[in-house]
């Protein structure tokens, strides 16, 4: 099946469609890897002779784009992310770090927030000002990220729902995702946040690894850890580029036993050098890590643990921070619980296979030659160079 067959597989609730809804996936599509930032910005480009070939017909307008994605099936659109994936299963373009486990990483990100406009799917929160208690509404969402060697992908995204907690749809999302994706991943990797009892258990029987980071949210445990880890000589000691890491390792903790499995603790105390840009004077700085998970001496090594730790990171600097600066998710393409999800789902899915594309489609002196904004610039250019006559009236 092509790209576009399965573009055009989505469906949505409509009756007596006018438009079709191939028709919208495909603008949005565009819209996300042209990274043109907003509905009105996509409807700018409507002279553009391009959506004659791609769509077969004009451009809908900006308000039937936003309508028809808060009608559009999210089943279909994670279907796409799930031929995404497949495909590049079946390539072997997904290959697992060294230490050979496939780590999914979930984390919860807040999309939208206003003071004056809300919804049905809005959570709420009280603000304590100068001027008085404010009562805010924003939109958070959970998100799930497979982390490969080289080339990792967004998986999933599940919203937070209006008086749940990020765990609860950290759930629904894990859940779907084994049932979706069931041997994607090994371990399911997570802030301080999940480092609790049911979430443990809950990965536990359902035949996965968890790991977390440990932080005063276990005081049991950290406390026995640190006075376990000041007497005990350092498990590894490396050189990790410009860190070096003292790492410290211990499967033998009592200290939770409401988990069913067996936990351990590793801790990784890291020290690198800075020269300050004021002074020119070089600085040591250190940081202490310590995660807590179920993955046993035998299935992962220390490194391997302190790896998957950091590992965390991806989801915030490759997965959110690239989203929201680069390809504009955090826009509030229309204010509306089902088409905010809908046009997240997109913005990973086409994340996912710029991503792709550049990391295994253009080769090595390519992509030494140009960054990726480059060529994110240059698909907004094959819209922009097609533009005949002057740009629509504004709707």
């Amino acid at each position: 099946m092509r790209w576009e067959d399965r573009l055009d597989a989505v469906s949505d609730d409509r009756r007596r469609p006018q438009i079709a809804t191939s028709v919208i996936v495909r603008a949005v599509v565009v819209m996300f890897l042209g990274r043109l930032g907003s509905l009105n910005a996509l409807e700018q480009t409507k002279p553009s002779r391009f959506w004659l070939r791609w769509l077969g017909e004009t451009m809908p307008s900006a308000d039937s784009v936003g309508r028809i994605c808060s009608l559009m099936d999210v089943g279909g659109v994670r279907g796409v992310h799930h031929d995404v994936y497949t495909r590049l299963k079946r390539m072997k373009a997904l290959v697992p770090p060294k230490h050979g486990l496939m780590l999914a990483v979930v984390d919860g990100h807040e999309s939208t927030a206003s003071r004056k406009r809300c919804c049905s799917g809005c959570c709420q929160r009280t603000l304590h000002t100068t001027q008085g208690d404010v009562l805010e509404y924003y939109h958070r969402h959970v998100a799930l990220r497979l982390v490969g060697q080289d080339l990792s992908l967004m998986l999933d995204a599940e919203p937070v729902r209006p008086g749940e907690d990020e765990l609860a749809a950290a759930r629904r999302l894990v859940e779907r995702a084994l049932e979706v994706y069931p041997r994607a991943f090994d371990v399911v990797a997570g802030d301080a946040l999940y480092a609790n009892t049911d979430w443990f258990n809950f990965l536990t029987e359902r035949g996965k690894h968890a790991l977390a980071v440990l932080k005063n949210n276990r005081p049991n445990l950290i406390d026995d850890a640190r006075s376990l880890f000041g007497i005990l000589p350092a498990h590894v000691d490396v050189d990790c580029g410009k860190r070096r890491r003292r790492c410290w390792d211990c499967d033998t903790f009592t200290s939770w036993p409401a988990v069913s499995a067996q936990v351990r603790v590793v801790r990784s105390l890291e020290t690198w050098t800075v020269r300050r840009q004021l002074d020119r004077q070089e600085e040591e700085l250190t940081s202490d890590w310590m995660w807590v998970t179920t993955l046993s001496a035998l299935q992962a090594s220390t490194q391997a643990v302190v790896d998957m730790g950091h590992e965390r990171w991806s989801i915030e600097n490759q997965g959110f921070n690239e989203l929201v600066n680069r390809w504009h998710s955090n826009h509030v393409f229309r204010h509306h619980p089902a088409a905010i999800l809908i046009f997240i789902l997109f913005a990973m899915l086409c994340l996912n296979v710029f991503m792709a594309f550049y990391c295994r489609n253009l080769k090595p002196e390519v992509r030494r030659a140009v960054t990726m904004l480059h060529v994110g610039k240059l698909i907004a250019a094959e819209l922009y160079t097609e533009i005949r006559g002057p740009p629509p009236a504004p709707t």
